[in-house]
C-alpha cells in the first residue's frame, strides 16, 4: 500500500506488501543523476514510514523497515530484516548486512560497513573524516567497520576508520579511538578494555 501523498520517483522496484507512509520520497535522483537513472529496489514487506527520504541507488531487502523521517542516502547495500529507526542518518555508499537494528538518531556516514546482526544504539554516531574541512578531506574518507553481532551503546562516537570486532560491547557514551577486539567491552572516553574476551 503506497499512500497518496507519497512520492515515488521513477525506476523504483519494490516486492509484495510493502507500505509506504504518508510524505514520503522514495528514489529522489542525488545530485549529478538524472531522474531514472539509477534502479532503486526494496524487498518484500518493507514498511516505510512518513517523512522518510529514501535516495536512487539503493538495494534494500525484504523485511525492511524506517521510523519516521529516516534519511537514506544514495547507493547503499542494504540486507534484509533491516530496522533504521526515526531521524537516522544513512550517507551513500554503505553496506548493511542482515538483521542489523540501527535505534533513533543515529548517524552513520559514508564507506561505513555494518555486518551481520550488529547493533547501533540511539543518538550514536560513526564518523569517516580524521580530518575535517580539509581540502582533501573528501579523498580520505575512512568508514568505521562494526562487525557481526556487535553492539554499540547509545550516544556512542566511532572515530573514523576503526573497526569493531565481532560480539564486542561498547558502553553507553564511549568515544572509541582506535580498534576493538572481537567479543571486548570497552567503554569511557577514551574508551579503555573492561572486559577480555566472553565467553
Amino acid at each position: 500500500m503506497i499512500s497518496k501523498t507519497a512520492i515515488i520517483h521513477t525506476n523504483v522496484r519494490f516486492g509484495k506488501n510493502c507500505v509506504v507512509e504518508d510524505f514520503a520520497i522514495v528514489g529522489t535522483p542525488p545530485r549529478g543523476y538524472k531522474e531514472g537513472e539509477l534502479e532503486t529496489s526494496i524487498g518484500d514487506n518493507a514498511v516505510i514510514r512518513s517523512h522518510t527520504v529514501i535516495y536512487a541507488g539503493n538495494r534494500i531487502g525484504s523485511n525492511f523497515q524506517t521510523g519516521n523521517k529516516a534519511n537514506i542516502r544514495e547507493l547503499n547495500e542494504i540486507g534484509s530484516d533491516v530496522s533504521i529507526g526515526t531521524l537516522s542518518v544513512i550517507e551513500h555508499h554503505v553496506k548493511i548486512g542482515n538483521s542489523v537494528r540501527i535505534h533513533s538518531q543515529v548517524f552513520i556516514p559514508e564507506y561505513s560497513v555494518l555486518e551481520d546482526e550488529c547493533w547501533i544504539g540511539p543518538n550514536a554516531v560513526l564518523t569517516n573524516a580524521k580530518y575535517p574541512n580539509r581540502p582533501d578531506t573528501k579523498q580520505d574518507l575512512k568508514g568505521v567497520r562494526v562487525e557481526r553481532k556487535a553492539v554499540i551503546g547509545a550516544n556512542a562516537t566511532l572515530l573514523p576508520g576503526i573497526k569493531i570486532g565481532e560480539g564486542a560491547l561498547i558502553g553507553a557514551g564511549s568515544v572509541v579511538t582506535k580498534d576493538v577486539p572481537p567479543g571486548s567491552v570497552m567503554a569511557g572516553n577514551p574508551a579503555k578494555l573492561l572486559k577480555g574476551l566472553k565467553k
